[in-house]
């Protein structure tokens, strides 16, 4: 074993051992009894379900985790990268279409091994509980859908990247950031109008109480929109879910039937104007901008290590090529995509936050929205007293208890002059 291997291998156990202390002690401290704040969300019977939920979901989500760690290590140490390597060598195809092939069966490979671990969690989990609603025929066609998707769109941007570092010399990486950040901002425009609507009916929200009082809302914070739109999130599964995507005329407001059945016109609203709070506090945009940026910086490394033999020689590679480089690079970056995992949830905390902040004090009633995100909580069995180291490595969102304490305190101050909140 060389330094790179040692790091990968470090790296890649403890992402294992810092998810499994995080989910114990996330399971030890379920409670018996309500925080006293949120008495009221769930009957005594309900609140065990959600409990039974969490530690159900976790056990099997370290169980998913730990076979992916075995079949990643056994296939590393039992020189499988090399033997593959070799066998897509010996078709004798250009480099680009090597690689093409080389990462795709890998992939593919890998889906076909956690396929089990999909059906058991959405035929047999989401099902216990009464989420599920996705029959055999739309899990199959939603897999068929999202490899065609990656096909379509993943092979050429692959190939592209591939043959950027194959010819384009020093300044490869520098196209391949370009490339890629392009393409990302034309997805942001594409996937709203495009694809999602390949995997879910977007419908237009229909005139009526619900619809009028959106409207007014969006236009008393001036926020150009000419329609909500309601998705059939019902057909899968019956957790409530709303969101925001898209830039320009091409951005939506979605929200799942399943939310709609459950809240009022208030609540609704309350709803609304959170995810209308990520649009004005520039969430949407900051991500983007993060995320080209970290981009730049995996392209960056990529040039600095691609030529390195020590890295190849981790994984007991006999020849060098760019294909297998970005696979083990992916690996090598495992220790600083961890770090910046927990940043990344640190910021979309804040975000919550905010948009919580720019909801309480734009809609009429507050207590509205600590009612909707109560209910949503209720509906999707949610933990309420998720430990914080738990909350602190995987949480994107804040835990309940903590929006509600912020919303009670922006309804004692009705007058803010600052919504940023300190969640680090």
């Amino acid at each position: 074993m060389n330094v790179f291997s040692i790091i990968v291998l470090v790296a890649l156990l403890l992402k294992f051992v810092l998810e499994l202390v995080a989910n114990l002690l996330n399971l030890k401290a379920l409670k018996l009894e309500l925080p006293p704040t949120l008495e009221g969300i769930y009957k005594a019977e309900d609140y065990r379900k959600s409990q039974e939920y969490i530690r159900a979901t976790t056990r099997f989500g370290l169980v998913s985790s730990a076979f992916t760690l075995f079949i990643l290590l056994a296939f590393w140490f039992a020189g499988g990268f090399n033997y593959f390597d070799q066998v897509i060598r010996a078709w004798s195809f250009v480099p680009v279409v090597s690689g093409l092939l080389y990462i795709g069966i890998l992939f593919l490979a890998y889906g076909l091994l956690m396929l089990p671990f999909s059906i058991y969690g959405t035929f047999v989990i989401e099902e216990r509980f009464g989420f599920n609603r996705t029959t055999p025929r739309m899990f199959f066609l939603d897999r068929v859908k999202g490899l065609g998707m990656a096909l379509l769109l993943g092979i050429p941007l692959l190939a592209a990247i591939l043959a950027l570092f194959e010819y384009a010399g020093h300044y490869a990486w520098l196209y391949c950031w370009a490339a890629v950040a392009i393409f990302s901002l034309v997805m942001q425009y594409v996937a709203p109008t495009w694809i999602m609507p390949l995997f879910n009916k977007f419908t237009p929200l229909a005139s009526g109480e619900l619809k009028e009082a959106i409207l007014r809302y969006a236009h008393s914070v001036n926020f150009p929109i000419k329609n909500v739109f309601v998705i059939d999130g019902s057909k899968r599964s019956s957790k409530s879910n709303a969101f925001f995507t898209g830039f320009g005329r091409n951005k939506r407001i979605a929200l799942f039937d399943t939310l709609i059945g459950k809240h009022n016109v208030a609540e609704m609203v309350a709803v609304l104007a959170h995810e209308i709070g990520h649009y004005k506090k520039k969430h949407v945009l900051q991500g983007v901008i993060i995320g080209i940026l970290h981009t730049g910086l995996i392209f960056f490394l990529l040039s600095l290590l691609l030529g390195s033999p020590g890295l190849y020689q981790a994984f007991y590679m006999t020849q060098l090529s760019t294909y297998a480089g970005l696979l083990f690079l992916g690996l090598l970056y495992t220790p600083i995509e961890l770090v910046f995992s927990v940043l990344m949830q640190m910021i979309s905390r804040r975000n919550e936050y905010e948009a919580d902040c720019f909801a309480a004090e734009t809609i009429d009633e507050p207590v509205s929205l600590i009612n909707a995100l109560k209910k949503l909580s209720a509906t999707n069995l949610s933990n309420l007293t998720p430990h914080a180291f738990y909350v602190f490595l995987n949480y994107s969102h804040p835990p309940l208890l903590q929006r509600v304490r912020a919303i009670h305190d922006i309804k004692r101050f009705a007058s803010i002059a600052n919504c940023s909140l300190n969640t680090f």
